[in-house]
């Protein structure tokens, strides 16, 4: 299991977020997602948005830390990268366990 959050430095709603990833599969992202509490609608194509009040836990969870850069690299090369308007192929763009 690889799992990857870059720091909290993306401003939104009043807060700062982090990009939870995996490089392995959507699957492996949404169970981990699941297990730290990241409701399903904070999935985004192809990561999870965490407010800077979860990082923590996410990190004692397991998630690695690394740069922004590095994590969409990584995300790219392990085949995962979404960017919009680009959705994979019979992908409905919701984790497994929304419905």
């Amino acid at each position: 299991m690889t799992l990857y959050i870059d720091p909290p430095t993306w401003p939104g709603h009043g807060r700062l977020w982090s990009h939870l990833v995996s490089d392995v599969s959507f699957e492996e992202l949404h169970t981990f997602a699941a297990a730290i509490g990241c409701p399903p609608r904070a999935f985004e194509r192809d990561h999870y948005d965490v407010p800077e009040a979860y990082y923590a836990d996410a990190v004692r969870a397991g998630a690695r830390e690394i740069g922004s850069k590095e994590l969409v690299r990584r995300l790219t090369a392990a085949g995962l990268r979404r960017p919009k308007g680009r959705a994979a192929p019979g992908w409905r763009g919701r984790p497994p366990h929304a419905d």
